[in-house]
């Protein structure tokens, strides 16, 4: 026997399956969205992130002060009409996310190469060492 819950969930996730849930929604979202994989080659890294259903022009990636930050706009809608032209369901989902790796400053913004395809954007990194600084040391003067 199917009994509504109080406690946890809403009585309705017993009847409808879980529409009203934007907690587990999200969660969904956020699991799928910007899913990154990257791998070390001898020349650099390649960086792949899973961005479905953006468009390409709705995607922007940023090198500054050594990081590398990508960012994914959607802005999207879902409206079904009756035959009179009533709203019988209008959805709409905008939202933005964006990831930041550090890739190191002496990384230039015209070496990293990004290609965006099918919802999967691929990026080359390339390795760059990392100017050693020789520290000095400054002593401070003491009188007397």
């Amino acid at each position: 026997m199917m009994m509504p819950s109080i406690f946890g969930r809403d009585m309705f996730d017993d009847f409808f399956g879980y529409p009203f849930d934007v907690v587990r929604t999200s969660d969904a979202v956020k699991s799928t969205m910007m899913q990154t994989d990257v791998k070390e080659t001898d020349q650099g890294y390649e960086v792949t992130m899973n961005i479905p259903g953006v468009k390409k022009e709705d995607v922007k990636a940023e090198l500054k002060d050594g990081y590398l930050t990508i960012q994914a706009t959607t802005n999207g809608g879902n409206d079904e009409k009756d035959n009179n032209g009533r709203y019988i369901r209008r959805e709409r989902h905008y939202g933005t996310c964006s990831r930041s790796f550090y890739v190191g400053e002496e990384v230039k913004q015209e070496e990293i190469k990004a290609r965006f395809e099918d919802g999967t954007l691929k990026l080359f990194v390339p390795k760059k060492d990392a100017k050693q600084t020789v520290e000095q040391k400054k002593y401070i003067t003491i009188e007397g």
